[in-house]
């Protein structure tokens, strides 16, 4: 067997302020934000949220701030997650419950702002957005030579570190001109060298762009053609860097798999192992992709996956919100959307399947059935009986009959097979015969 090597994970830059010392920077950042999201928290018109313009001119006046002011921090606040929005009311969200006594909630608030920063000060208008994309991809690099250099940088050495990387980038996209007639290329001879040349200006107009976002956020400094990582940047390039060190050391060695075979690689795991692989996976991955995979998989016809597939949401976390709140509209993972909004919003785990129907809950009970069938011992399907929210085989029966999931068949003959009482087999047997051809009630 062979052993998998791993690497250290990186420790803290030298002389990085304490937790609560980067805290009490980051609740400085997010000032205002915490003040509009606490207003809005408060406020009791439920026609309006602050982005409508009546209401953000209510809270100018409350909070003695200007409407473009409240617009930004009101966008400052919806990113760190300090407030959510369900349909036109706003809710505050956990960390600004949270703000106050939890110095780890606001620098994670603070870290999602500080991956927004291209959110938080637009891009210019005249740039094609693929260059935009390109430069954002970038930034890490930037960012990198900014915490090893431990001081300020010169704007020109950041310019020509991000040229290089945009170049490699658009070269591992083979986006490099090629005449089929002629290897040399010769047909346009000065093609590439006008190419750069404007690209060259592109990338300076993007950097200076990059470097003000950066700064919205609080993550570095600018003065005199030159750039330095404040305290906060510094501690948020090491929590990017000890996140790929945590991916790198996947403990079961998933990270480089699809979402589809990560999870049956988890399937054989216990729950906190399996947390585990999930935040190594993500960690290699943007969220928006990783998202998009994992519901990707919920869609499939296997129903262990599609149950471990919102697992793996649970530990996103936030950033699935909005997709997860759209998944709730399809009928096949509309149960598992609203018991995952239900615990991000706060519920006990144990009172979440109060959220669902009776319908609803017995679509969840026949779809978890068939992935105990598909993949588990019949012990284990029968123990899945107890939990039906139907107090008698009878009336679950008739609810599953009337549920339309298309596994109810297969449920039903996997149930009958593992009953041990053979009044109760030949009943479930029955019901199985009738949804199979449609006939009869139970």
């Amino acid at each position: 067997m062979t052993t998998r090597r791993t690497r250290p994970a990186p420790r803290p830059p030298e002389g990085t302020p304490a937790p609560a010392e980067l805290a009490r920077q980051a609740r400085a950042v997010l000032a205002d934000a915490v003040r509009i999201a606490r207003w809005a928290a408060a406020d009791r018109n439920p026609s309006t949220t602050p982005l409508a313009e009546s209401a953000r001119k209510r809270a100018a006046d409350a909070l003695y701030l200007t409407e473009d002011q409240v617009r930004a921090g009101w966008d400052r606040a919806r990113l760190a997650g300090l407030v959510e929005l369900h349909g036109d009311t706003a809710r505050p969200g956990w960390r600004l419950r949270a703000w106050d006594r939890d110095d780890m909630a606001v620098l994670r608030g603070w870290v999602a702002l500080f991956d927004a920063w291209s959110l938080i000060h637009p891009a210019p208008g005249d740039v094609a957005p693929t260059a935009v994309a390109e430069v954002v991809e970038a930034v890490p690099q930037v960012l990198s030579l900014l915490q090893l250099s431990a001081g300020p940088v010169l704007v020109p050495a950041l310019l020509d570190l991000l040229q290089q990387r945009v170049t490699e980038l658009r070269e591992e996209r083979c986006e490099v001109p090629y005449d089929p007639r002629s290897d040399a290329q010769t047909d346009l001879p000065d093609a590439p060298q006008a190419e750069a040349g404007g690209a060259e200006v592109s990338v300076a107009a993007l950097l200076d762009w990059a470097l003000e976002g950066l700064s919205a956020v609080g993550a570095l400094t600018l003065a005199r053609g030159q750039a330095t990582l404040t305290p906060l940047g510094n501690w948020a390039v090491w929590v990017k860097l000890e996140q790929i060190c945590v991916a790198a050391q996947s403990p079961a060695g998933n990270i480089e798999q699809s979402a589809e075979d990560m999870l049956r690689g988890c399937a054989r795991l216990t729950p906190g192992p399996a947390r585990a692989e999930y935040r190594a996976w993500l960690a290699a991955r943007t969220v928006s992709s990783a998202v998009g995979e994992l519901l990707a998989v919920a869609r499939g016809e296997d129903a262990l996956l599609r149950g471990l597939a919102f697992e793996a949401l649970r530990v996103v976390g936030a950033p699935a919100e909005a997709e997860v709140r759209a998944a709730a509209g399809e009928p096949s993972l509309r149960p598992y959307a609203l018991l995952w909004l239900a615990e991000y919003e706060g519920a006990d785990p144990e009172d979440a399947a109060d959220v669902l129907t009776r319908e609803e809950a017995t679509w969840l009970w026949v779809d978890t059935a068939a992935a105990v069938a598909d993949h588990g011992e019949p012990q284990l399907l029968l123990r899945h009986l107890d939990s039906a929210v139907q107090g008698t085989v009878p009336a679950l029966l008739e609810a599953v009959r009337a549920g339309g999931h298309p596994r109810t068949v297969q449920v039903l003959v996997a149930l009958a097979a593992a009953h041990p009482d053979p009044a109760l087999a030949k009943a479930v047997r029955r019901a199985a015969f009738q949804v199979h051809t449609g006939t009869g009630g139970v």
